[in-house]
């Protein structure tokens, strides 16, 4: 279980980020938080995708990354070819430091400081949900 909540908080922090939403003005461009407050990630586009670097972490989470195989968490690529589809749900690839694996995600922005992550483990199956918070001014 430690394992699949590890991915999970590496999916949701990667799953943050979606490009400019087509039915609404909102963008994940910016910088996030997990739930923990323990990781934040800042999103920006990456030619047609958004991409998600590691900003600042905390130290507990360091140490899980470097536990992992991950030795340096802060600048680490966490989210990795996110496109968002016309139903405004991003979807691509997490990579989670603690498991030193890929998995693939979504995000759905909810309002304009939230972001609704989804990471699962297989296919739509053993997921977890998590709500991010936005920590600097939307652009």
């Amino acid at each position: 279980m430690r394992r699949f909540s590890s991915l999970i908080l590496a999916a949701a922090i990667a799953l943050t980020a979606v490009p400019t939403w087509a039915a609404a003005p909102l963008t994940a461009v910016g910088v996030w938080r997990n739930p923990k407050d323990s990781v934040h990630i800042a999103l920006r586009p990456c030619g047609e995708e958004i991409c998600g670097f590691v900003v600042w972490a905390s130290d507990k989470a360091k140490a899980k990354a470097r536990k992992g195989g991950t030795p340096n968490l802060v600048g680490q690529q966490l989210m990795r070819g996110f496109v968002v589809d016309k139903h405004g749900v991003g979807r691509g690839k997490v990579f989670v430091p603690d498991l030193n694996k890929v998995f693939t995600g979504s995000a759905t922005m909810t309002s304009e400081r939230t972001l609704l992550a989804k990471g699962c483990l297989f296919a739509g199956v053993l997921c977890k949900t998590q709500v991010w918070t936005r920590i600097d001014t939307p652009s």
